[in-house]
């Protein structure tokens, strides 16, 4: 399929689709965000239509609490709705996110990531903001530069009709968001091709509407509220699937291999990156380099990152694979700072290691979720005659410690009894 060249930033090539799908945006700017707002808005001032053959109403709320207010309230009355926003801008719209999620509200919060600001603030990018809002029942979908940002940005909103449950559709703020390349634009045509209209024609006779009314928004007890938050359990367990069938389309659409998660580098690969966002066209580049030059290195890009398959990405990483990196973009505090080293520890549980030893405060919780053979030592002195006496000749240890820890002390020591 043919497409126009267009030099363009990952905002504005946000901006192309999200105006393609949708019919209201309730805006309000906050940076790096604020130009897919900004085109949105010249756009309808000119006279361009969408997809569905209308002008998209923009309007500009009070605060990105207030836009996210009037995204729910809009969605209620069967207008297809998208607003854009980062960092603090998104913490506002949380209250708002876990009704349009719990609704099953079809629409799709397009997000350049950026720090949230904490003892200063900050405008430069990780993926504070998103994070902090993996409970809210949105899917997040992630982007690692701007040709991306145009292909698999029609996923979220395709996925979020067919599936029923909204979208975070994020990549890296500035990184990403304003970085100026040249790429392949979508036609609105071809959009408008694989767009479930069946779909569409269901949420808009689900509005809220005088002609035939219904309760929704009620209060319920705990014996029945409980029963239907566990009801909405089938569509994000399906929702993987709707995710891939449209990456599938694209993908017969413009010759790509767009997946949950994919790889790049070598085949029989010994150590593996996993890592979403900007990074990975990097890694990329770092990858091609090494492998060149003998070593056997590679990379699993997440894509879909809620929900969450384990078994695909399990399955992404080749059976070679002795050594795992997991590349995050952020810090997090308290409890949750042992998220990230948890699912780690469940991943090595999938993949049948036999021991894990981690290392370093923050890596408990790999101990915690791995199994009962996996073991947790404060530093990397006391990890020592623990790594040794698992040591055996042609043995795999697989160690998890932040950079402080000095790991390289564990692999010093190891050499002196080989």
């Amino acid at each position: 399929m043919a497409r126009k060249m267009k030099s363009m930033d990952g905002n504005n090539a946000a901006a192309h689709v999200s105006y393609a799908f949708s019919e209201v945006a309730a805006i309000y700017p906050i940076t790096p965000s604020s130009p897919m707002a900004d085109f949105v808005d010249q756009w309808s001032a000119n006279g361009l239509k969408n997809i569905f053959g209308t002008r998209v109403k923009v309007v500009e709320m009070q605060s990105e609490a207030g836009a996210a207010g009037a995204v729910h309230g809009s969605l209620g009355t069967g207008a297809l709705t998208t607003t854009y926003t980062a960092s603090q801008g998104l913490l506002l719209m949380i209250p708002n996110m876990y009704k349009i999620a719990a609704e099953q509200l079809p629409c799709v919060f397009h997000v350049s990531a950026r720090t949230v600001s904490t003892h200063a603030l900050n405008i430069f990018g990780d993926h504070s903001d998103v994070m902090a809002c993996r409970q809210t029942g949105f899917a997040m979908l992630c982007e690692g530069n701007v040709q991306e940002v145009m292909d698999l940005s029609p996923v979220a909103h395709l996925a979020a009709l067919t599936g029923k449950v909204p979208f975070i559709n994020f990549f890296d703020g500035f990184r990403t968001s304003h970085e100026i390349q040249k790429i392949a634009v979508w036609d609105y045509k071809d959009l408008a091709e694989m767009c479930d209209m069946d779909a569409v024609k269901a949420f808009r006779e689900h509005a809220l509407n005088p002609e035939h009314p219904h309760m929704r928004g009620s209060h319920e007890n705990g014996d029945t509220f409980f029963q239907h938050r566990e009801a909405c359990n089938q569509y994000y367990d399906a929702l993987p699937e709707v995710v891939e069938s449209y990456m599938d389309k694209i993908n017969a659409k413009l010759g790509t291999d767009y997946k949950l998660f994919n790889y790049y580098g070598a085949p029989d690969a010994d150590r593996v990156i996993i890592a979403m966002g900007s990074i990975c066209d990097v890694a990329e580049e770092v990858i091609d380099y090494l492998n060149a030059h003998g070593e056997k290195v590679g990379l699993v890009k997440v894509r879909l990152y809620r929900p969450f398959r384990a078994d695909k990405l399990i399955a992404a990483i080749p059976a070679t694979c002795k050594k795992i990196a997991v590349l995050g973009d952020m810090k997090e505090l308290g409890e949750l700072t042992e998220s990230a080293h948890r699912a780690m520890g469940e991943l090595c549980a999938l993949l049948g290691i036999d021991r894990v030893i981690a290392v370093g405060e923050y890596a408990r919780g790999i101990a915690d979720a791995a199994h009962e053979s996996a073991e947790w030592y404060p530093d990397a002195e006391s990890a020592v005659d623990a790594a040794r006496a698992s040591f055996t000749e042609g043995s795999v240890l697989l160690c998890k410690a932040s950079h402080s820890m000095h790991l390289e002390k564990i692999v010093e020591e190891l050499l002196k009894t080989t």
